[in-house]
């Protein structure tokens, strides 16, 4: 098979409407149940570490394990998307994920509940390029800020759920019904799935680059592992140096980027970087990544100061940061209209603006702040992500011709990943050193973490300032990609299906 025929895009099939909005209907769904399932174990690391009688850096990589298998996975899933049918990818990812879920409920230590956390990851992993790529390929260019709003509004709810849920759970029972209350809405989401879903475009046979796979793995898992490890307190105490792994991990990253630049001239890459020679996805890219580098590092902050320094219970932290989850994913559809009718540019650069203001107000917020006020700020701060997220992602993919929709969205995905860790670790590093400078020089415990604290969130505030920078950079695609943007920059972009009817 010759590389054109191998990039040629999916022929899509002609579906109705209602057709089309169960698919992504399902698919929505079943994401919100893999994404639900990723925060829902933040208030059980206590109980757990009694349990299992592990300790807190142990009883933390059931969050690490579950990142770094998404950060080894999404790399591989553009190549991968592209050579089976749709029914056959769900089938997979839901499997992964109620096999995952099923292990943990009855794990019998903590070694087999950390394996399971793996597996589940392995299949939430799946389930994001794939939703992110069907809605590509059904939906055409002039309603995708519409209904990737939607989309925005369960993936914002679901991570924002968990915590909360988790401490209903927590309350009723044993940590296992975090996993029992799962098990079942996804068994009936696989089953639906199974059902109703049809196969968008044929599967394009090809062969795979076995340098690639470990490259990817390995590196894209060093470089958020070492990442991750760089503001923890035992960093200096690790087995592997947080430091050294970091460093390895963007070696091999970087020969990674070598190796798929060498197979686009030759051979059919494993990711295929041309995606980034479209201006317009690429800095979308760029505005992501620092955008969810700033919101990670809020996200960890934020527990932090509310239990440690107001004194709040891990239940009350959840239902004090839901409202923001809930204002991020109801602003997803109005926020998706809007684009539709505005373009990117007059949503995403007040979006970013009101968001390093936010960062920059919590950076002033100390032992006497009121939580109200925090929620306040924490609504305002998912409010100005939500009018950034929905117009990126819907621009930055939509300038791709539809064969790159799946490279696309797992180099998205993949980075997404590195930024989260980046972020993480960049603000607790700073929180640490300034806590423990705060403390030498006299101040209590509480009062030393709070200045750490604060100098965590300033820390958001510049990358927020950055974002907005980029942000001035991003415009509306002015075409759909099969009459713009596709052939000149890519010749063996050929004919390109047709777009699907809309969903409603």
């Amino acid at each position: 098979m010759t590389e054109g025929a191998m990039l040629a895009p999916h022929t899509t099939p002609t579906l109705s409407p209602a057709r089309v909005t169960t698919v992504l209907r399902i698919l929505v769904l079943s994401t919100f149940v893999v994404l639900l399932n990723e925060t829902i174990m933040v208030n059980a690391i206590p109980r757990l570490m009694r349990e299992f009688e592990v300790t807190a850096a142990a009883a933390g990589w059931l969050s690490t394990a579950f990142m770094l298998t998404m950060a080894v996975v999404i790399p591989v899933t553009g190549w991968f998307l592209q050579r089976v049918t749709t029914r056959t990818a769900f089938g997979l990812a839901m499997a992964l994920f109620l096999a995952g879920t099923a292990l943990a409920a009855a794990a019998p230590a903590f070694p087999v509940l950390l394996a399971a956390r793996v597996v589940q990851a392995g299949g939430t992993a799946v389930m994001m390029p794939l939703l992110m790529t069907t809605l590509m390929t059904l939906v055409p260019p002039q309603d995708r800020g519409r209904v990737m709003g939607n989309i925005t509004l369960v993936i914002s709810v679901a991570p924002a759920l968990g915590p909360a849920a988790s401490g209903v759970l927590l309350q009723l029972g044993s940590w296992r019904l975090l996993f029992l209350a799962v098990l079942p809405i996804a068994g009936a989401m696989a089953v639906l799935g199974r059902r109703k879903l049809v196969d968008i475009g044929e599967p394009q046979a090809g062969p795979i680059d076995w340098l690639s796979v470990p490259l990817a793995a390995v590196g894209f898992g060093a470089l958020v592992y070492g990442l991750s490890g760089l503001g923890a307190e035992n960093a200096a105490e690790a087995l592997l140096p947080p430091p050294a792994v970091t460093l390895a991990g963007a070696v091999l990253v970087g020969l990674f980027v070598w190796r798929q630049l060498a197979l686009q001239r030759s051979s059919t890459p494993l990711l295929d970087l041309r995606a980034l020679t479209f201006r317009h996805f690429s800095v979308a890219l760029a505005l992501m990544c620092l955008s969810f580098m700033a919101l990670m590092g809020a996200f960890i902050l934020l527990p932090i100061y509310l239990q440690e320094v107001c004194g709040l219970s891990s239940l009350q932290t959840g239902l004090l940061l839901i409202p923001g989850g809930l204002t991020m994913g109801l602003l997803g559809p109005q926020v998706g209209k809007l684009y539709d009718r505005l373009g990117a540019p007059r949503l995403v650069v007040p979006g970013a603006a009101v968001t390093a203001l936010c960062l920059a107000l919590f950076a002033f917020t100390g032992e006497e702040t009121s939580p109200w006020l925090v929620l306040a700020l924490h609504v305002a701060l998912s409010a100005g992500m939500a009018f950034v997220f929905t117009p990126v992602f819907t621009s930055g993919l939509s300038v791709l011709p539809p064969h790159l929709y799946p490279h696309g969205s797992a180099i998205l995905g993949s980075l997404q990943q590195v930024a989260a860790a980046a972020g993480t670790a960049l603000v607790i590093s700073v929180m640490s050193g300034h806590a423990a400078t705060a403390a030498a020089d006299g101040a209590d415990a509480t009062g030393a973490l709070a200045t750490g604290i604060r100098w965590g969130f300033g820390i958001g505030a510049v990358i927020g300032a950055v974002a907005v920078l980029v942000a001035l950079l991003v415009r509306t695609p002015p075409a759909p990609p099969q009459q713009a943007e596709a052939e000149p920059q890519d010749e063996d972009g050929t004919a390109t299906s047709k777009a699907a009817h809309t969903p409603t």
